[in-house]
């Protein structure tokens, strides 16, 4: 193994000594090492890059898992006698997260190790930075602009690419919380994205000073708050209950971070 390799499952897991309950802020750094370090899957059949190598599994209050471990050291202690695969984490959250497969690290270790569920190796697959850190907590907004809601309806009517608009409020586990608008589209070429993000930037001006703001689309069948708001918020905005156009809805273009007002 190479001296940045060797570095990278150092670092992964000398932050997973230092994650507890409620330490949000370690497992976060554990995520971050994680998503640059590499780990050793354990095969249950078949080896590494053959056809029919299928990774271990393990189930934990519902949610499927795939054991790993963090280092040659870490394998040698686990006892695994079967065959094993070396990946980054990257690579690892890119191919278990679109089928909701977490991982657990070294599952062998005093006190059972760490799991990892698909929603966070999302966030490493896609970019940690670019996804609020979890658990959240999603609501009804604790804010009243009435102005802001007015405008971005009254944009969102001059906007084609709208079907409706819903809205939640969420509090991170690290950060500050902040307003999420839930986008509904019909079309998600990149002129109609186009179009939404001016209408977002038209509307942001009412948005009181220092109110952060984050779109989320409807359709993304992987994001916690976009599951929320299509089970739990009714739109604020809807075409199709003003005699507009109707059309089966398409995937939508992104999660964007955050933007202050003024964006």
């Amino acid at each position: 193994m190479s001296a940045s390799g060797t570095a990278a499952a150092g670092q992964v897991e000398h932050m997973l000594r230092q994650v507890a309950p409620g330490r949000y802020d370690a497992y976060e750094r554990l995520l971050h090492a994680l998503a640059d370090g590499e780990v050793w899957m354990l095969l249950w059949q078949g080896s590494a890059g053959s056809p029919d190598a299928q990774y271990g599994n393990m189930e934990v209050d519902g949610f499927g898992y795939a054991p790993c471990v963090t280092s040659p050291q870490e394998l040698a202690a686990s006892g695994w006698h079967r065959a094993h695969e070396r990946v980054t984490g990257r690579e690892i959250a890119r191919a278990l997260y679109p089928d909701r497969w977490g991982v657990w690290l070294n599952p062998h270790a005093p006190g059972g190790g760490v799991g990892i569920p698909w929603a966070d190796l999302r966030r490493i697959a896609t970019g940690l930075d670019r996804m609020p850190a979890g658990p959240l907590r999603v609501g009804e907004p604790a804010v009243e602009i009435p102005q802001f809601y007015a405008l971005l309806t009254h944009t969102a009517h001059r906007t084609p690419a709208v079907r409706s608009l819903r809205r939640g409020w969420v509090q991170p586990a690290l950060g500050s919380p902040y307003l999420v608008i839930g986008l509904d589209l019909y079309d998600t070429s990149a002129a109609a994205v186009e179009e939404v993000r001016a209408m977002m930037r038209q509307a942001i001006g009412a948005v009181p000073e220092g109110l952060p703001v984050s779109t989320v689309a409807l359709s993304d069948a992987y994001d916690p708050v976009a599951l929320w708001l299509r089970a739990n918020a009714r739109p604020f905005y809807d075409r199709e209950a003003h005699g507009g156009r109707g059309s089966a809805s398409v995937p939508g273009y992104g999660y964007p971070p955050p933007a202050p007002s003024g964006y």
